[in-house]
């Protein structure tokens, strides 16, 4: 009891010399883009003295919480984020955690006015405050009121640790926040849980429909890092991109190649020969910054065939005004000597449609589908590097959705509906140059021509369609999204899949079990218990085959340590060779 009283006194008077010495510690972490690597911003961590027994920061504030000096440890910690964050570059933002129960003090207020930001040489915009709900939020009213204070001025909002403690979906609702932050609980191996996927593939579908931005907290393994790739998130920060560090520093190339590589390889997959992320049908159409007047703005749609334009301050994007809104707002009574000579931000739709520049057609065009009716044709605006791009039109974005998926059904296998031999070859070539490790299975049906004699092909095309959809059922069920399904024709078909050999493996025995107990379904009782059917052989005489089984040969491998698909191809054609010599269905993978 004594040791503890002094640990206790230890630790008050330890605070409060950190207090009035000021001596923390800021650090800042990067948090980067998922889609090119880019930082887009650094989130300020505070850190006790470094020889200090209350360096930990957990610790530090909850000791501060213990002896109700949180307030002066927050205020001491923002300070000095402000104070080390001056030479910020004017393009990344800044995220400080914030506890929304100070929002409304009148301190903290005083903390962030134009005059003391533009002292350390920075501005609201470049200002993100994260809101940590630390406590729960019993006055909306009240924190939404604080809350629009902040934003109204330039200040954006994020939302931290959702998913976990008061962060739910009450806060999303009612904050509607420009960033959200998903709790590293549900990042932790991500890449092995698939309800885990699904839950962040709904808040992904959920952020691009209401235009928040999604950043994945604590990724820890490359494994991570490629499933929230693959399932659209927009940027993140953890120990595998980079630690916090004293001063604003970038992830190293390795890390921004091995996103870019990815998103190349899944995101932007080759269809029909083209690429179909967003980006390639933007119209790079003139901009007009927020303080420009409705005069110039009905001026340029007179002159130009548009309908509409993108409303900036600086590069970034902040509005829509489409000439059907501002004739309207121009034809009230009084709307021409109202409207005419004021800035355009008065009658612009402050949340237009943004998409990124690798957005897919896809995703933008269910977005643009989700608008309001009032909505529905207005341009939706892209940007790159957060900064503007160009807008697509809605005529545009449907005409190119129409084409692309034109394209991509011509190319599917009429019978499975799976991707023909284009699509294959074109997604093989694509992951041919990546440097990390894939599985290629090639499978096929033994005896499936003595089955097609005496059933007849149209039992055979019910195997087929049978075999196409267990495949697909257990590369979905065991893997990430980034994998592929492709039906080479007959009876052959072709998986890609990203994972483990370990995992591979159990695809293979899932496929083959499931195979076994289907494939009785499609013979006749006498065929059954026999054990074998009796057709002719290729020479002509009768002979006896056993009931239709699946081969299974496979390449566990970096692909690009193969000169060309050829290569690959005649490879797995060996291993093919050998797995046919096996009794019955069966699998052989080959790790090099």
């Amino acid at each position: 009891m004594e040791n503890k009283i002094l640990e206790i006194d230890d630790e008050l008077l330890e605070l409060k010399r950190i207090l009035e010495k000021k001596e923390i510690t800021t650090v800042f972490q990067p948090i980067v883009s998922l889609k090119d690597g880019n930082v887009i911003g650094y989130e300020s961590l505070s850190r006790g003295p470094v020889d200090s027994i209350l360096h930990n920061p957990d610790k530090l504030f909850k000791a501060a919480e213990d002896y109700n000096m949180l307030w002066d440890l927050e205020l001491l910690c923002r300070v000095k984020a402000i104070e080390r964050a001056r030479n910020i570059k004017s393009d990344k933002f800044l995220f400080i955690n914030v506890d929304p129960h100070i929002l409304k003090d009148e301190k903290f207020k005083r903390g962030f006015t134009k005059e003391f930001l533009a002292k350390h040489n920075m501005s609201p915009e470049t200002i993100i405050f994260e809101i940590t709900e630390k406590t729960c939020v019993e006055d909306y009213k009240t924190f939404k009121a604080a809350l629009k204070n902040y934003v109204d001025q330039g200040y954006k909002i994020a939302i931290d640790d959702t998913g976990s403690g008061y962060s739910g979906l009450k806060m999303l609702s009612e904050t509607k926040p420009h960033y959200v932050k998903i709790d590293m609980d549900l990042i932790r191996d991500i890449d092995m849980d698939h309800f885990k996927q699904s839950l962040i593939k709904s808040f992904v579908t959920l952020a691009e429909v209401t235009q928040m931005k999604l950043i994945a907290e604590g990724i820890e393994t490359k494994d991570e890092l490629m499933t929230l790739i693959n399932l659209g998130v927009h940027a993140g920060q953890g120990f595998f991109l980079q630690r916090p560090a004293n001063t604003f520093v970038d992830i190293s190339k390795a890390v921004i190649t091995l996103i870019t590589d990815h998103n190349r390889s899944f995101e932007n997959r080759l269809i029909g020969g083209c690429r179909s992320h967003i980006g390639q049908i933007a119209r790079k159409d003139m901009t007009f910054q927020f303080d420009v007047s409705c005069n110039k703005i009905k001026s340029y749609f007179e002159k130009n065939s548009v309908m509409g334009a993108c409303i900036v301050k600086d590069e970034y994007p902040i509005g829509l005004i489409m000439e059907n809104k501002l004739n309207s707002a121009l034809a009230t009574p009084y709307g021409v000597a109202v409207f005419s000579k004021r800035p355009v931000s008065l009658v612009m739709d402050e949340t237009p449609l943004i998409v990124d520049y690798y957005s897919t057609v896809t995703e933008v065009s269910k977005a643009a589908m989700d608008r309001a009716n009032e909505n529905l044709y207005d341009y939706v605006i892209v940007t790159k590097d957060s900064k503007y791009y160009g807008v697509v039109t809605i005529r545009c974005l449907l005409e190119y959705a129409t084409q692309l998926e034109y394209n991509y059904a011509k190319e599917l296998n009429p019978l499975t509906g799976l991707p023909g031999n284009l699509i294959i070859d074109s997604y093989l070539k694509d992951i041919n140059s990546k440097c990390c490790e894939f599985c290629v299975l090639y499978l096929d049906l033994n005896n499936f021509k003595a089955y097609n004699d005496t059933y007849g092909f149209d039992n055979g095309d019910k195997i087929l369609r049978f075999t196409g959809e267990l495949i697909q059922r257990a590369v979905k069920a065991e893997s990430t999204f980034s994998n592929f399904v492709g039906h080479i024709g007959g009876d052959d078909f072709i998986c890609v899949i990203q994972s483990d050999l370990h995992k591979c493996s159990d695809i293979c025995e899932k496929i083959i079990n499931a195979f076994d107990i289907g494939i009785n379904d499609f013979f006749n009782e006498k065929d059954k218990i026999n054990g074998f059917i009796v057709s002719v052989d290729r020479k002509g005489n009768f002979d006896r085959f056993e009931l239709t089984s699946i081969s299974i040969a496979g390449i566990y491998k970096s692909l690009h340590q193969f000169s060309s698909i050829d290569e690959l191809i005649k490879e797995i054609s060996t291993i093919k060779k050998d797995v046919k010599k096996m009794k019955g269905s069966s699998y052989l993978i080959k790790s090099y």
